[in-house]
């Protein structure tokens, strides 16, 4: 009887006081928060355990990189003009200078200074058109390629070893230019290039750079001032 009197009194005292309660109204509302994240957190893992993915980005990982850049506008004539021409105009300049070396049995013809046009050219504020990286990475992944040909000779062995320590040199100097992870191969199989040692982290590699960046400022400086 007692106890029913004293819980009579208390469910009126609450009626009439309701800001009293033992539980504040913010820590209530912080525990009810805080068992609300953790539900969330518990569905997203069970979710990812199971492999229940939403289902509009189901087509999202395997047919966005197979479609052409979003958001991105179409190319105007002088977007595709003037960087065709500093193209034509590298490897032409290319040519008369392997005309002139042509006695001494090297070549400044070579295909990575194909595709570094492609990117000085094509995508110039790419992080693979930086002067930074260039360097860095074609003079570093040059020398590694002389490396693994002087140690492990010619072979798959050489060239596995060349490309993996290149791609772990541009990781960690932060220099990633894809180019010159094919100068170690075209070391390691080009016997023309032997005479040239170490020699070979300077030329023919970089040395071209040198040119097709000069280019690259003429083709920026038309291209930004004579536009069609």
């Amino acid at each position: 009887m007692g106890m029913q009197l004293m819980r009579a009194s208390s469910f009126h005292h609450h009626l009439l006081h309701p800001q009293s309660t033992s539980t504040p109204p913010a820590k209530a509302l912080f525990g009810l928060e805080q068992v609300n994240i953790r539900s969330v957190v518990n569905i997203k893992r069970r979710n990812r355990y199971y492999g229940i993915v939403a289902s509009s980005n189901l087509a999202s990982p395997l047919w966005d990189s197979w479609r052409p850049e979003k958001g991105s506008a179409a190319p105007s004539l002088s977007d595709i003009v003037w960087p065709s021409a500093g193209a034509f105009a590298a490897m032409a300049l290319l040519g008369r200078m392997d005309q002139i070396l042509a006695p001494k049995g090297i070549s400044m013809t070579i295909a990575p200074l194909g595709a570094v046009s492609a990117v000085l050219f094509a995508t110039p504020a790419a992080p693979g058109a930086r002067k930074y990286n260039m360097f860095m990475a074609q003079i570093g992944c040059a020398a590694i390629g002389v490396l693994a040909f002087s140690t492990f000779g010619p072979g798959w062995l050489a060239r596995s070893f060349a490309l993996a320590a290149s791609v772990a040199f541009m990781i960690c100097t932060r220099s990633t230019h894809p180019p010159a992870a094919s100068l170690p191969i075209l070391f390691i199989d080009g016997a023309k290039f032997h005479n040239l040692s170490f020699w070979y982290a300077l030329f023919p590699g970089a040395a071209g750079c040198l040119l097709l960046c000069l280019i690259q400022e003429i083709v920026l400086y038309l291209k930004d001032n004579f536009k069609f």
